[in-house]
């Protein structure tokens, strides 16, 4: 039996993958990415737009007005604008996070590119970022685009995750391990 989030997933893969056909199709590649990075900031922002996007409660016409408004105040360009609306409309608003990430594979996957996927206990800055960026483009052999997030429960390092290959350099798990091993010797 499939989990709901694979559901989701599914869901926003096919939306995401017309958009992206689309998108190339007419040459607004960048630009669409560019309107759903401003979307999925929004929504990592605003855990209200988060809740309003996964509710059962509204109807479309409502997800439709509430979602028109706050794309023409941030200035979403027309694909994207449609995109997102046509989710509304079809009462499938809840996939819409899937269907960017899904985007945004789609166009990694174009370019030649590979995302890691970064945990760090404190922001990375500019500097960090590029470092690493070259490091992991240099192991894996493509371009690598960073995802990053803060989890400060990691103390210090970094996990990293490109594709199927995890690398966990945190300073939790390094004491975790230490704690695992004294208590064998005691």
């Amino acid at each position: 039996m499939a989990t709901s989030s694979s559901i989701v997933a599914q869901i926003g893969g096919r939306y995401a993958g017309a958009l992206f056909d689309l998108s190339k199709e007419r040459g607004v590649l960048d630009a669409v990415a560019g309107d759903l990075n401003t979307i999925a900031a929004l929504i990592a922002e605003s855990a209200d737009l988060a809740a309003f996007l996964r509710s059962p409660l509204r109807k479309p016409a409502e997800l439709v007005r509430g979602m028109k408004a706050l794309l023409s105040a941030a200035g979403i360009g027309p694909f994207a604008t449609h995109f997102t609306l046509l989710l509304a409309k079809n009462g499938r608003l809840f996939a819409l996070p899937a269907a960017i990430g899904i985007y945004r594979e789609l166009l990694a996957k174009e370019r030649g590119e590979v995302t890691a996927h970064v945990v760090s206990a404190e922001p990375l800055s500019f500097e960090q970022d590029q470092q690493l960026k070259a490091e992991l483009s240099r192991l894996v052999g493509k371009t690598v685009m960073i995802d990053a997030k803060v989890d400060q429960s990691l103390l210090g390092g970094l996990v990293v995750r490109v594709g199927s290959r995890q690398i966990d350099g945190s300073l939790k798990t390094k004491l975790d391990r230490l704690a695992v091993a004294m208590k064998g010797n005691a």
